[in-house]
């Protein structure tokens, strides 16, 4: 009872749980953060310090005292307690009363390839962090929602989620996912190809933030008129142990990051060779999307285009679209039961109140 009193002054959340970014849906006023998915904790007492943008700006300079960490790798969380905390965190930030406990309805984004242990892990998360009802919903399927695709219709939908850490490729249909391939190839890998590169053709070690940095800046995945464009690396030559920089081009990087553009093309390609023809015929009508923060990679559409011969769209917004389909999960839930068919199954859900 007291629960369900706490919960008339808490509002619904819909959680991105990114390995990157941590994005927060609240209902009825939208996304309210967009943090990335980083604390910063005292080596000794494991104490937070900083959360968010604050502890991100510390990753690679902070001193043996202090560690700034990842909380979650490949989509799943990687340390509970610091999962935990982080998401606290936010629902306090969301909740601005002072004096009142959040005790809100939440639904987390997970991809779709993780074990029930890891969907177990990421929902006591958020019940410890002070969630009165938790569930989940498979990434591809919010980011399809959010994206704007009719995913509760009889015809295909096909969606490209592609994250920090994982990339999720799902055929959608009558409000479930019928293929889907969750491959742990996204941002943070391209990040370290492009570390390997220049260590491999220049004797030069790059910070990972430093990697991050050169791919926003001129990485692609087809060529095009952002080849003309040259950035400068600067790190640690291995030899000397001095800094040193090189200036390389966009098509040398678009180089360095082809394993991981390949491999996110060939997933694509064998989903849509399982797919049943009916659904695919959908596909071609309707065309791919593309979400997540990958799918902001110069020429990525029509690479995957081109190898799969059909027509290929970037989502509005790719970088929320699952938060915002979160969002309207919890909007709907309500008075839509479909909408619970999306909900990943859970047997110890608590009934929302």
């Amino acid at each position: 009872m007291f629960d369900r009193l706490l919960g008339l002054f808490s509002r619904d959340i819909g959680i991105d749980l990114g390995t990157a970014n941590t994005l927060v849906h609240v209902r009825t006023r939208g996304i309210v953060i967009s943090e990335p998915s980083v604390v910063a904790i005292e080596a000794k007492t494991k104490k937070v310090l900083a959360i968010g943008a604050e502890a991100k700006r510390m990753v690679g300079r902070t001193p043996a005292s202090i560690i700034a960490v990842r909380p979650l790798r490949d989509g799943v969380i990687s340390d509970f307690d610091v999962t935990e905390q982080m998401i606290k965190y936010f629902v306090n930030r969301v909740h601005d009363r002072v004096g009142l406990i959040p005790r809100p309805r939440m639904l987390l984004g997970v991809p779709s390839g993780v074990t029930e242990v890891e969907k177990r892990a990421v929902r006591d998360a958020a019940l410890n962090a002070g969630a009165r009802w938790a569930r989940l919903i498979e990434e591809p399927m919010a980011a399809a929602i959010g994206a704007g695709l009719p995913v509760s219709e009889p015809s295909g939908s096909l969606i490209v989620d592609i994250g920090g850490g994982t990339t999720e490729v799902a055929v959608i249909s009558l409000g479930g996912i019928v293929i889907a391939r969750s491959i742990r190839i996204g941002g943070d890998e391209m990040d370290q190809d492009i570390v390997t590169f220049a260590r491999r053709e220049y004797n030069l070690f790059l910070g990972e933030r430093t990697a991050e940095d050169i791919k926003i800046a001129i990485a692609s995945a087809y060529p095009g008129e952002w080849d003309a464009q040259r950035v400068v690396l600067r790190g640690r030559d291995l030899l000397t142990g001095l800094p040193r920089s090189v200036e390389v081009g966009a098509d040398q990087i678009r180089e360095a990051i082809e394993p991981s553009v390949q491999q996110i093309v060939d997933t694509i390609k064998d989903t849509i060779e399982e797919t049943p023809p009916e659904l695919v015929a959908d596909i071609m009508d309707q065309g791919i999307v593309l979400a997540g923060g990958g799918a902001l990679l110069a020429g990525l559409d029509t690479r995957i285009a081109e190898a799969t011969q059909m027509p290929v769209h970037i989502a509005d917004d790719p970088l929320t679209c699952v938060a915002r389909g979160t969002g309207v999960v919890l909007e709907e839930l309500a008075t839509n039961p479909s909408m619970q068919r999306v909900l990943v199954a859970d047997t110890y859900a608590r009934a929302p109140r």
